[in-house]
């Protein structure tokens, strides 16, 4: 992991077409905002998680039989 300080109003650069800015500093939360080629996608990482375990469930409660029929439709 790379730990960076950034102060409000700073960014930084990730593979040339990612750009984290600092927007805000209030206590111990951080307003970031990110700006980003629309293909790429952009979750928190809780929400990412649930993602991850929804698709994990798919997959093993997917059986021959649910696929022969979601095919035949």
């Amino acid at each position: 992991m790379l730990a960076l300080t950034r102060r409000k109003g700073e960014a930084l650069v990730i593979n040339n077409n990612i750009e984290i800015t600092i927007l805000d500093i209030r206590g111990d939360q951080v307003k970031v905002g990110i700006t980003a080629p629309k293909e790429i996608p952009i979750y928190r990482k809780e929400v990412f998680l649930q993602i991850q375990d929804s698709n994990k469930e798919a997959m093993q409660s997917s059986s021959v039989e649910d696929l022969k029929n979601f095919l035949k439709k």
